[in-house]
């Protein structure tokens, strides 16, 4: 229990029973982060850009298949070359040759299709001066982001005649990571003296404002380590790194503003350092353990969804909380115990802050508390209907994936991107694929030669052949003719189905046109022959046809999921796969959305048994699981009327970026907030706890709890808040996202929920709160603590308000 006198554990004694031995903890906890900072240093390189579709879906598979039988698919880099004289000039003409040329040859290329050798005319622009060169490179998302960055610095810029930019999916994701990171230097450029202000503040002095810093640095470097270990058995997504850096930032402070301050109202009620940093680990140290515990155990639920994002997310996300509790635990004690009352040296703020000591009445959060406590049911009411107000927008969220519209309108991608979509005619990059495999349809023949079947079909003339050279003499042997005709007419009913189901995806709402081996279709009849091009339709492998889209269907957004569920509701000859970026939407929407209620009900479970654990009751779990979802939930609906909606247009500006909710960005955001939000809950709840079991009513100690909590974890919420919002002025709006919601997430947090919503909840449930612990209560108020014999000081009054 909370109140039994603590013992020294061997933990303790080896690491801070003397100031000596906490010396020696120091120096090798020391080496443990120096060696993690060696283990880890390179991990940026090993990260994933992508991630988001499961490696098992069907719009992978359908992207693998043609990449390795047919050279085809979506081009990871597409190259604009600009030639102020047109593309077809001669010396435009050559220098085009020569980049396809190098291009072929680099050894990480599997294929290049460009408007050079061949003249194609889809590869060119409308006004004739821009011819584009699609590029797919070998290897896995790593590789294939090393190779595409390696021909941008090589190729992009003045080539003689030519003027080189790149688009495509690979330069989005390179231009995603530059612009990040330099956003993110900005942000801490901007941020950091305004966080050092804040941070010297709340601590109270600059000794004790270092270290979080120490803390959080351990947790980082750690982590990073742990993650480059990751990444040799798994893909692990380069958003780990960030999310794990914003996270391990925010619990260090957390931990450190709990453990500092019982570590001064310990040293001021007469401890000695050592004695005070054990009553710290006995009663915020257990609150801080059974915190990272319950995060780590929270975000180990993504582990279900199969997304390699998600995944590598719940590993990380659980290695940065334990690494965070670790710090806390075993280097802040040391620290603590080697400082002592130099802990409150250098307060740059001495002369603002209020001397002396007040009562708990006059506290402002104990007054804040005590009228919410007064009107309990008026107060809960109006906080809900005020959150779920907020949460209302997202109803009408339309999940989608962000595209390189999501760039600034000066980035260069941006611009060639924009060029791609308004100048070619080509739309292969917007396309759905569909593969058939093992169905191959017989190639044509060429003018003036005929087959067996006078169909015209070109298996037949190979067969043909084939048999007047085994015969020798031209006899053409009965069984082996009797195979040919056979194989004829089996690749005749092979172009008979493909043409069919060709016209009948040709009838589908929003498609516009239907390329495959057997022509051009289009509204449900064919309106071209098969020309050269055919032939890249079909092989021994089978076929696939590319279905082209209205111009006004954004496949990244609902529209291709429909598209996609028609594609893939439509009778097929053989077992079809449908990939393209509107099926990688439909696979990953899906991936989610099935394997959610198991992620809640494990997140839930998770959450009540490690809180019941730590409270003994079961009323208070269960409020502490809804309040967060309630959190989360309204900050989901600001997410949507701001960036879907453009509720803040007016004041803001139209923001970069299709007019949906991404489908990734908020469950990787809400990893943290959840994280942040369950630490306030559980250091609230820690002190409440502590005073109910002295004995104190339940009004009495909600009021007690939060005025010896609220300061810190509305402080740790405003400096992680700062932080957060500086990203809201980068230029990339994933950034910009992520920014501003978890800035709302931990201000809605900590004022709405924390401050109005628990202490009323509370109030409303009374002794119900503590069931079935509340038989625990007598032998707590009459153990050896209660007396003040344990060093505690007594609640009757507290420094500042």
């Amino acid at each position: 229990m909370l109140l039994h006198r603590p013992r020294l554990s061997f933990l303790g004694r080896c690491v801070h029973g003397t100031p000596r031995r906490a010396l020696g903890a120091l120096v090798l906890l020391g080496l443990v982060a120096l060696l993690a900072t060696v283990g880890g240093h390179g991990v940026s390189e090993r990260l994933a850009p992508g991630g988001w579709t499961p490696a098992r879906a069907e719009s992978t598979r359908a992207d693998a298949f043609l990449a390795e039988r047919f050279g085809a698919g979506r081009p990871h880099l597409v190259l604009l070359a600009t030639a102020r004289g047109g593309v077809d000039e001669p010396g435009a003409a050559r220098a085009g040759r020569a980049l396809t040329e190098r291009l072929a040859a680099d050894p990480h290329t599997a294929w290049v299709r460009g408007y050079w050798p061949g003249s194609r005319p889809e590869l060119r622009g409308r006004d004739g001066r821009t011819a584009a060169v699609g590029v797919r490179f070998n290897g896995d998302e790593r590789a294939v982001l090393a190779a595409a960055k390696a021909v941008t610095a090589r190729e992009s810029g003045r080539a003689g005649p030519l003027e080189v930019t790149v688009a495509g999916e690979a330069a989005l994701f390179a231009e995603m990571e530059r612009l990040s990171t330099e956003g993110a230097t900005v942000a801490e450029m901007i941020t950091a003296p305004l966080v050092l202000l804040i941070m010297l503040w709340i601590f109270g002095s600059l000794v004790a404002a270092l270290l979080p810093v120490v803390v959080g640095a351990f947790a980082v470097v750690t982590t990073t380590a742990l993650l480059r270990l990751l990444s040799e058995v798994m893909t692990v997504s380069v958003f780990v790194l960030n999310i794990a850096t914003a996270l391990g930032f925010g619990l260090a402070v957390d931990y450190c503003l709990l453990m500092v301050s019982r570590y001064r109202e310990e040293l001021a009620a007469g401890a000695t350092p050592v004695r005070a940093a054990e009553r710290v680990l006995a009663t915020a140290g257990r609150a801080v353990a059974f915190s990272a515990t319950t995060v780590a155990a929270a975000l180990g639920a993504l582990l279900v969804f199969p997304l390699p994002l998600t995944r590598s997310l719940a590993l990380g996300g659980a290695a940065v909380a334990v690494c965070s509790a670790a710090g806390a635990l075993l280097v802040l004690p040391a620290l603590l115990v080697l400082l002592g009352p130099r802990i409150n040296r250098y307060d740059v703020f001495a002369r603002w802050r209020g001397r002396g000591r007040r009562a708990f009445a006059e506290g402002r959060w104990y007054r804040l508390a005590m009228w919410v406590t007064r009107r309990p049911a008026a107060v809960a009411l109006g906080t809900l209907l005020l959150l779920g107000l907020l949460a209302a927008p997202g109803a009408d969220a339309r999940f989608g994936m962000y595209d390189d519209r999501i760039l600034p309108a000066s980035s260069p991608v941006a611009r060639a991107s924009q060029r791609l979509r308004a100048d070619f005619d080509d739309e292969s990059g917007n396309a759905a694929s569909v593969v058939l495999p093992g169905l191959r349809v017989a190639p044509r023949p060429e003018p003036g030669t005929t087959t067996e079947a006078g169909t015209g079909t070109g298996a037949g003339a190979e067969a043909d052949a084939g048999a007047g050279a085994g015969a020798g003499a031209g006899v053409v042997d009965a069984e082996d003719g009797a195979d040919a005709a056979g194989a004829a007419r089996a690749a005749d009913a092979s172009t008979a189905a493909v043409d069919a189901y060709a016209a009948r995806l040709s009838r589908l709402p929003a498609v516009r046109q239907v390329r495959t081996a057997t022509g051009l279709y289009a509204h449900g009849r064919r309106t071209a022959e098969p020309g050269p091009w055919a032939a890249g339709f079909t092989g021994p492998a089978g076929t696939w046809l590319s279905v082209t889209p209205d111009a006004g269907v954004s496949v990244l957004s609902p529209d291709g999921r429909l598209l996609t569920e028609r594609l893939r509701r439509a009778p097929a000859p053989t077992a079809a796969l449908v990939g393209g970026p509107g099926a990688r939407l439909t696979d990953t929407e899906d991936a989610l959305g099935d394997r959610l209620p198991a992620a809640v009900l494990i997140t839930v479970a998770a959450t009540l048994l490690l809180l019941f654990a730590y409270t003994r009751s079961l009323l208070v779990p269960v409020k502490a699981v809804l309040l967060n979802a309630l959190s989360l939930a309204a900050t989901f609906g600001i997410i949507v009327a701001v960036f879907q909606q453009g509720r803040l247009d007016a004041l803001l500006g139209p923001l970069d970026g299709p007019r949906t909710t991404d489908v990734i960005i908020p469950a990787v955001m809400f990893c943290t907030a959840f994280g942040l939000s369950m630490d306030y809950e559980v250091f609230l709840l820690s002190r409440i706890l502590e005073e109910h079991r002295r004995g104190s009513p339940t009004d009495l100690a909600v009021a007690v709890g939060l005025q010896r909590t609220a300061r810190l974890f509305t402080s740790a919420a405003l400096v992680f808040a700062v932080v957060m919002g500086s990203l809201a002025a980068c230029g990339l709006v994933m950034l910009q996202l992520i920014g501003f919601g978890l800035a709302v997430a931990v201000l809605l947090d900590c004022t709405l929920v924390r401050a109005l919503l628990v202490p009323a909840v509370m109030s409303l449930a009374g002794r119900a709160n503590w069931w079935p612990a509340t038989r625990h209560r007598a032998r707590d108020r009459s153990g050896p603590d209660t007396a003040g014999r344990s060093g505690r000081p007594a609640p009757t009054a507290v420094g500042g308000a």
